[in-house]
């Protein structure tokens, strides 16, 4: 049986050496690459088609709830495992809404992390225990369902509202996006109409709530 292909994103080099070291030990398992943002995982992720994607959450420039549902529309095959320090049930709703497989925390035993992998390539969804009892059956149920999502903001909204949110000007943002100063302008203005915000500090407040940037 040939070796399952994983693909790791964080933005921290110490820990992506870490993972490595411990994915590496596991048998069956090979690391094809990694990313330190969400953009380049995505990149990584077309170029070498990994099985599985080992992904942080607090990312710069496209966090990893964000890179799971582009992967999950540009290589719906991929599997996507969270692996983050968030325990807050808001960013274990957005990653399995957004088509993550599995929602682990950072500090899980390395068997525990087996166990997840293995359980993603069976096909089934593996939440850390550590997070709320009783939400698994909830959370293929209702975020999985038929019924529409409640996330009033487009992809790209939500990718403008992270740089902002990340304390990026208008001119840096436009550059990162490849798009004009005057279309930023009107997403930002768009933003704040939409949500009723009328501020930066609150645009970064509701960041927050969405899990798009982190405390």
């Amino acid at each position: 049986m040939s070796a399952v292909r994983v693909l790791l994103a964080d933005d921290h080099t110490l820990v992506r050496a870490g993972l490595i070291k411990l994915l590496e030990s596991m048998p069956d398992i090979t690391v094809v690459g990694e990313a330190g943002d969400g953009l380049t995982l995505l990149k990584l992720a077309e170029q070498l088609q990994p099985q599985l994607v080992l992904m942080d959450i607090a990312m710069p420039g496209l966090n990893g709830i964000e890179a799971t549902a582009r992967l999950a529309r540009s290589c719906p095959a991929i599997r996507v495992l969270i692996l983050s320090m968030h325990q807050n049930e808001e960013y274990v709703r957005q990653a399995l809404r957004h088509g993550a497989c599995a929602y682990l925390l950072k500090d899980a035993a390395p068997m525990e992390l087996e166990q997840a992998i293995a359980a993603v390539l069976r096909g089934e969804i593996y939440l850390s225990p550590a997070v709320s009892s009783g939400v698994v059956s909830d959370y293929v149920q209702r975020l999985r369902s038929d019924e529409p999502a409640q996330d009033p903001l487009t992809p790209r909204q939500r990718e403008v509202l992270q740089l902002i949110a990340e304390g990026q000007s208008t001119k840096e943002i436009a550059r990162r996006l490849d798009l004009s100063v005057k279309t930023v302008e009107t997403h930002r203005s768009g933003l704040m109409k939409q949500l009723d915000i009328h501020e930066v500090t609150g645009l970064v407040r509701y960041a927050m709530r969405a899990g798009l940037v982190s405390n």
